[in-house]
């Protein structure tokens, strides 16, 4: 849909599908996909709920660590479980233990979190060959999204960059694909840039003019609130099971997405994804194949 088919539009609904939901218990570390989950407050449950920190409390991400993309989560009975290539596994308490509180940094956010050990300090930072420590998001803190964004609405989120859910169209991903493959570089498969719902049944780049998503059971709607759109870093350009870059295409996606997805919102970031809080319906479940509902935003 493009600007000018839309601009005589004042508002309209539509429906389309949930076609994938994933979630990313460790931020920037493997994903795991689902087929239902509940939406509370902070989105996901268990998304972002971890996180590695350097020396200093900064956190640590595929930007700097690639290898990161192969550390790959499981959850077995009341345990999560880590897996690397070439480590043992390591088990960790699910539900947390509640160590002695660290202060950590997640961009300009400065907060208590739970350090999780000195086992999970020695695994991580043997196989990322650099300091890192594992914290466990405090549910005693509050984490606030930036207003200037959510408005009116006072949303939380845990370690995320910034909001508690990332909602892409199936179809911009698509879009995408087709100019990537017309220059003759690989297709990119929808991990590389990590949401938490895939929407089907929209068109290329609709979400970017979606006000709110109405999704779950008819009972116990849950309703998204789409507040920014997601500014890009190099990660989408990480293969996600390797944890390495195509040396052939060493700056795809952004190379190909820097030439249409300049956003003057972000200070002229290159955006693909809208960044979501939940609104209503805390505690509404979610499944693939369900249909959601979306009004525009003007």
């Amino acid at each position: 849909m493009t600007n000018s088919s839309i601009s005589s539009i004042s508002s309209i609904s539509s429906i389309s599908t949930i076609s994938a939901i994933f979630f990313y218990p460790i931020k920037s570390c493997g994903g795991l996909s689902l087929t239902r989950a509940e939406i509370g407050p902070l989105g996901l449950a268990l998304d972002r709920h971890w996180m590695l920190v350097d020396r200093q409390g900064r956190f640590l991400t595929q930007r700097t660590h690639p290898g990161m993309a192969c550390i790959t989560p499981a959850f077995e009975g009341d345990a999560l479980v880590l897996r690397a290539p070439g480590m043992s596994p390591l088990r960790l308490a699910a539900a947390g233990e509640d160590g002695a509180t660290l202060a950590v940094t997640v961009w300009d956010s400065r907060l208590e979190a739970l350090d999780q050990g000195e086992q999970a300090r020695t695994w991580f930072s043997d196989y990322l060959q650099a300091d890192a420590r594992l914290v466990r998001f405090n549910p005693a803190v509050k984490r606030a999204c930036s207003p200037r964004w959510t408005g009116d609405y006072r949303a939380t989120t845990q370690f995320s960059d910034g909001y508690p859910l990332l909602v892409i169209g199936q179809a911009s991903l698509d879009e995408l694909n087709t100019r990537l493959a017309a220059k003759g570089a690989p297709v990119l498969p929808m991990d590389r840039f990590r949401p938490n719902l895939v929407i089907a049944g929209l068109e290329a780049y609709e979400e970017d003019f979606i006000d709110t998503l109405r999704l779950g059971s008819a009972d116990r709607p849950v309703q998204l609130k789409l507040v920014k759109p997601c500014a890009r870093c190099p990660i989408p350009g990480i293969d996600q099971r390797s944890g390495q870059r195509d040396p052939q295409w060493p700056d795809e996606p952004l190379d190909t997405l820097s030439t249409y997805r300049a956003n003057a919102r972000v200070g002229g970031g290159i955006t693909f994804g809208q960044n979501a809080i939940v609104i209503a319906g805390e505690g509404g479940r979610i499944e693939v194949g369900q249909p959601c509902e979306w009004e525009f935003n003007f």
